[in-house]
C-alpha cells in the first residue's frame, strides 16, 4: 500500500527522472478556506457577482451565507499533506486599513490563521518529508502593494530558502531529491519579475460550471481541442462555481453539499485520465473538499497505472 503522507518518494525508479508536469498531482482549490473568519468584514475587490446581488436582496448579516459557499476544504494544510495533496492555490491578502500589513488568505473573507504561521508549519513539514515536493501557488494579492510584495517574496526567501526549485530547471523527482529542492512556488504578481526562484503563473483550467457534467465536457474539450504544453505545469480543476441563480436556489444549501452530489461523476472522470507527454495527459487535478473520499489517492495512484497498464492497485 500507498503510504499517503510519502507517496512521492515511493513511485516506481522508472518516474524519478521525468519532469514533474509528467506526473499525477492532487491539488486542493482555495486550500485554505477551511478556516475562514465567520466574523471578519468581507474582502472588497473580489467578491463573485452573486454575493454582491445577495448583498442586496437578504436583509441583515449575510456572513453565515458567504461562509457556507465560500468554504470549500475542511482538512488543514497539514492533513492536506498527510493525505498526499501536493498542489495548493492559496489566495492571499491584506486586509483594509491594516497598519501592520499582515498577509492572510481570503476568499469572500478572510482566513483566521496568516500567511506566515501557515508557511512555518509547511516548511516543518517538509523537513520531515525530505522526499516530497509541493507546489504552492499564490496569487489574488488582494490589497497589497508593491512594499508588501517585496517584504513577503524577502519573508518567503528565508522561511523556504534552498528549498525553493528555480524556473530555470526541468524539475524532476530526482534533481529535486539531489539538490535539496521541496517547493516550488508560484508567484502570480509582476513583483516575482527577476526572481528565479519563484515560478510565473501556472495554467489553471476553470470551467466555472455548477454541475458536473459541464465541468468534465469544458476539461474534455479543452484536452482534445487545444490539449496541454507538455513542457509546464497545468491544473485541470474539478471544482464547481456557485452562480447567483444557483445560490438563490438553494439557499440554505452550501459548496460542501453542492460538491458532494458531483462527486461521483468527477471521480470517474478521474478514473478514465492518464499522466505522461501526450497532449491529452493530465497534470495537476484539483478539487474541493479533498478529505471526504478517494480523490487524492485516485490522482496520484494513475502514476502506477501509467507504468502497470490496468487498475488503480499498487
Amino acid at each position: 500500500m500507498v503510504e499517503p503522507s510519502n507517496w512521492m518518494s515511493q513511485l516506481p525508479s522508472p518516474l524519478h527522472t521525468a519532469p514533474l508536469w509528467d506526473i499525477a498531482i492532487p491539488g486542493s482549490h482555495d486550500s485554505m478556506t477551511y478556516c475562514l473568519d465567520s466574523s471578519s468584514m468581507l474582502e472588497p475587490n473580489t467578491q463573485p457577482t452573486w454575493l454582491k446581488e445577495l448583498e442586496h436582496i437578504l436583509p441583515g448579516p449575510i456572513n453565515p451565507f458567504i461562509m457556507n459557499w465560500a468554504t470549500t476544504q475542511e482538512l488543514t494544510i497539514i492533513e492536506q499533506l498527510e493525505a498526499g495533496v501536493r498542489y495548493f492555490d492559496l489566495r492571499i491578502a491584506c486586509k483594509p486599513d491594516d497598519h501592520n500589513h499582515t498577509l492572510y488568505f481570503a476568499h469572500g473573507l478572510y482566513t483566521t490563521v496568516t500567511v506566515e504561521e501557515t508557511f512555518k508549519d509547511v516548511a516543518q513539514w517538509l523537513t520531515h518529508h525530505p522526499k516530497e515536493v509541493i507546489i504552492l501557488a499564490c496569487s489574488t494579492f488582494d490589497g497589497l502593494d508593491n512594499g508588501d510584495h517585496q517584504k513577503f517574496i524577502a519573508q518567503l526567501n528565508q522561511l523556504f530558502s534552498k528549498k525553493l526549485c528555480p524556473y530555470t530547471v526541468i524539475p524532476s523527482l530526482q534533481l529535486c531529491w539531489d539538490q535539496k529542492y521541496q517547493v516550488i512556488l508560484s508567484y502570480d504578481n509582476d513583483a516575482a519579475s527577476g526572481h528565479q526562484e519563484l515560478w510565473p503563473k501556472m495554467d489553471y483550467w476553470w470551467a466555472n460550471k455548477t454541475s458536473a457534467s459541464q465541468v468534465i465536457e469544458y476539461l474534455d474539450n479543452r484536452l482534445q481541442s487545444s490539449g496541454r504544453d507538455c513542457s509546464l505545469f497545468f491544473v485541470a480543476g474539478l471544482n464547481l462555481t456557485e452562480d447567483a441563480a444557483y445560490v438563490l436556489e438553494h439557499l440554505f444549501s452550501s459548496m460542501k453539499e453542492m460538491t458532494l452530489k458531483a462527486y461521483p461523476d468527477l471521480l470517474g472522470w478521474v478514473k478514465n485520465q492518464r499522466c505522461g507527454q501526450g497532449k491529452t495527459c493530465i497534470n495537476i487535478i484539483a478539487s474541493d473538499f479533498v478529505g471526504v473520499n478517494d480523490f487524492v489517492q485516485l490522482v496520484y495512484q494513475l502514476n502506477w497505472n501509467k507504468l502497470v497498464g490496468q487498475g488503480s492497485k499498487r
